[in-house]
């Protein structure tokens, strides 16, 4: 298969557009001339254009059988520019994909459980459930999920709402292992908080099963985790583990939380940066659980997966290393 990656510069989609040219597949990039090559080692087509730029999509779309849209942003400086990238950069896509390949096999769409809601009871929501999304980053990735939903790809559509997600590449969990390198690990409410994970290799797997799949997953919406519900203790020990050495938990007030992200916030304000400790981010971290369930993924195309905490957490450990991360 011929298949566009938007967003393949970036933690997952890197790990999407790797495993499907290790598969054989012909991979498409939709890049920016900014974007970093750093994990593009492999046989790629390089395509410049952004989806907030609805005229630089046509040729990115244009002749391919299937479309992973894993473009986003996670952190913003105003609510409009979380929108234009993403709920307005799909529907961009989605009018590109209409307009320029109307016959496109499978769209997959990359969201994230933000867009769903947090688990009240500490078990997964059922995928039709309500979406009660907390923050702008939430909002606008459930904007992609209903113009997803909305267009005529819905019935060749599959969503894909993300857990934490964790493994090479990833910037987002670096602090916590930098702060067990120095042998304390802050503990929000206690880490009782419960939620669940993926190694990133094993959500990119999940995302690839579901673009060549042979079976009818069109209009479909999953989530891969790794099996298990983790408290913020247990994904710490974790961390400590794979660091090998000991590690002081200091439960830490929310108060003290808030008083970091508006510090944060003002910090942005003050340089013009978007930045991803924010208030909201705070209320989406004092939530009891955010759970999902990879029960359907497993059932309708055979997904397992492959690595769980505490081999992810050493795994994880060891590339930081090797890549100068720590």
């Amino acid at each position: 298969m011929k298949v566009l990656v938007t967003g393949a510069s970036g933690f997952l989609g890197s790990h999407i557009a790797e495993q499907l040219a290790a598969e054989g597949h012909e991979v498409r990039t939709l890049l920016r001339n900014t974007s970093s090559r750093e994990w593009l080692q492999f046989p790629h087509e390089e395509v410049i254009g952004d989806v907030t730029d609805e005229e630089s999509l046509g040729v990115a779309v244009e002749g391919v059988d299937a479309v992973v849209h894993s473009a986003a942003l996670i952190k913003a400086r105003s609510e409009a520019e979380f929108d234009a990238a993403n709920r307005g950069g799909t529907a961009n896509l989605l009018a590109a994909i209409e307009a320029t390949n109307p016959g496109l096999r499978r769209l997959v769409y990359i969201s994230s459980v933000a867009a769903h809601g947090a688990s009240k009871d500490g078990k997964a929501r059922a995928v039709d459930a309500p979406a009660v999304p907390l923050t702008l980053y939430g909002r606008t990735k459930l904007g992609g999920e209903r113009a997803v939903r909305q267009s005529p790809l819905a019935d060749r559509s599959v969503v894909f709402r993300m857990p934490v997600i964790y493994g090479p590449r990833d910037p987002a969990l670096l602090p916590f292992f930098q702060a067990a390198r120095m042998r304390i690990a802050p503990l929000l409410d206690g880490g009782h908080n419960r939620t669940s994970v993926v190694y990133a290799t094993d959500a990119a797997s999940a995302v690839v099963l579901a673009v060549t799949a042979g079976a009818d997953v069109g209009g479909k919406t999953y989530a891969p985790e790794d099996g298990e519900v983790y408290t913020w203790r247990d994904m710490l020990a974790a961390i400590k583990a794979a660091v090998g050495h000991g590690v002081l938990m200091v439960p830490t007030p929310k108060l003290a939380y808030q008083a970091g992200a508006t510090v944060s916030e003002l910090f942005g304000r003050a340089t013009g940066r978007a930045v991803v400790f924010t208030r909201e981010k705070v209320r989406e971290m004092t939530q009891p659980a955010w759970v999902v369930s990879s029960e359907d993924l497993r059932r309708d195309l055979g997904w397992e997966p492959r690595v769980q905490m505490t081999e992810g957490a050493r795994l994880t450990y060891e590339w930081y290393r090797a890549a100068g991360w720590l």
